[in-house]
């Protein structure tokens, strides 16, 4: 029987809001349409730093779009508690490195597995040493994820690197429904594929 990971995202924003504190949150995304709908949801629980960590998004022309994207977000919503960003300089390098054998694996299968991997590993790394509370990504909003790979990889990291995973499916409760309202709301480029070039032969995320 798979996990109903809003469930046990509930119960831990319940634990959280019955404590009267707010801990911090070391927030992955993956861009800015799908962070509209969790940021939203979280910033009423969290301190939160939104990491724009994409070594995955091709050209380096789509990763500057997508991350002035993110910053147009920020600048544009209201939140209950202050959102910080964080966007390091472009390298794809690791990603090549990391699917390296995979190029042609089907969309969706172990080329994917690797870069949530690869994403969530050095989100946890950021977590550790930024010396924040939990960390998470916002990747689950997207029908095309795989919220229970994505949970696995995260709880695995977050125990590497001793920083708890907000275990989470955002698509549940029409979250993906609400990035698509908000997106629109607040004018933010939709991309039209998830973000490495091997998506390109078939697109995978929110348009």
């Amino acid at each position: 029987m798979k996990t109903n990971y809003q469930l046990v995202l509930d119960s831990e924003l319940a634990q959280i809001s019955a404590s009267g504190r707010t801990p911090s949150l070391l927030l992955h995304s993956c861009c800015g349409p799908c962070s509209s709908y969790v940021l939203e949801y979280l910033a009423r629980y969290f301190k939160i730093t939104v990491l724009y960590y994409n070594p995955n998004i091709q050209p380096e022309a789509e990763f500057d779009r997508r991350a002035e994207t993110q910053r147009q977000l920020l600048r544009s919503a209201e939140y209950d508690n202050p959102v910080d960003l964080i966007v390091p300089r472009y390298d794809d390098s690791p990603f090549l490195s990391a699917v390296s054998g995979l190029e042609n694996a089907p969309e969706g299968g172990a080329r994917c597995l690797r870069c949530f991997e690869l994403r969530l590993e050095e989100t946890a790394r950021t977590a550790r040493e930024g010396g924040f509370d939990y960390f998470t990504t916002t990747l689950s909003v997207s029908p095309h994820k795989n919220a229970e790979a994505l949970n696995t990889i995260g709880m695995s990291m977050g125990e590497r690197y001793g920083v708890p995973y907000l275990c989470s499916d955002f698509k549940k409760r029409d979250g993906y429904k609400r990035s698509i309202e908000l997106s629109s709301l607040y004018g933010l480029y939709r991309q039209d594929y998830c973000g490495c070039r091997f998506s390109l032969r078939e697109p995978a995320c929110a348009k």
